[in-house]
This record gives structure tokens, sequence and C-alpha cells, in this order.
């Protein structure tokens, strides 16, 4: 009596429904992430060819250094102390509109953390001032 010879089976992965499963992951996960709103500085710019006069009283002047150190009309103000300055300030005159000046060498960062400081200390009224040259110290 003759034994049949065992057939050497490959192991299969089955693929067919691979796409399927790849287009369902990729729906979950669009489904499922949140998408943040707020990216980048929320700023409104004037018109085109719009001026807007402010009253000499109702600005504060902050400039910024190139090494990150912020003047607050000519007073130097630790950057974790510009919020409650702001507050203060505000308190005293509510329209009072927060001119933004940077040494043209300084880190864009910087900029960045003085407008959020301000923005927390409820200054809705920020300008950036035009490039021009660097104050004296």
């Amino acid at each position: 009596m003759e034994l049949r010879k065992r057939e050497d089976r490959q192991a299969e992965i089955p693929t067919a429904s691979m796409a399927d499963i790849a287009f369902l992951l990729i729906i979950f996960f669009l489904v499922s992430t949140i998408f943040s709103n707020e990216m980048g500085l929320q700023i409104i710019l004037p018109e085109h060819g719009k001026i807007i006069i402010i009253a000499p009283g109702n600005i504060a002047h902050v400039y910024v250094n190139k090494t990150g150190d912020v003047k607050i009309d000519g007073d130097p103000t630790k950057l974790n102390l510009i919020a409650d300055k702001a507050k203060a300030m505000l308190t005293e005159n509510d329209s009072l509109v927060f001119s933004i000046k940077t040494h043209p060498e300084a880190k864009y960062d910087y900029m960045v953390r003085v407008f959020d400081k301000l923005k927390h200390g409820g200054a809705e009224r920020i300008s950036f001032a035009p490039k021009g040259p660097p104050e004296k110290k």
C-alpha cells in the first residue's frame, strides 16, 4: 500500500479586503480628528488706503528689542508682567491702543509672545508699528 505524500502548503494572508480596511481606517480618523480653528495670529486689518487717526493719549507704545526685552511707554517690563500691566492700563483708559514695534533683528517669537500677553491682559486693539529705524536705548 502506497502512502500519499503530504503537500506543503504555503502560509497566505488574504489581501482581498485590505483596501476596504484601509479606507475604513482613513474615514475613522477623519471623522474622529478634531481640527484646531485658531491657528496663527487673529488680526483684523483695516481696508486698503483707510487711515485711522488715534489721539496720542490713547496709544501705548510697546517696544521689543533684539534680545526680547520689552518696554511699555518707556518702562522696562518683564514678559510675565505684561498682561497685568495691560489690565491696569486698560482700567485707566478703556480706549487704549497698544502699538507693538519690534527691533528688525528681533526674533519673531518675541513679538508673538508679547502679542499673546497683551491679548491675555484684555487688549483688543493692538497695532503693529511699521518697520523703521530702531529706537535708541
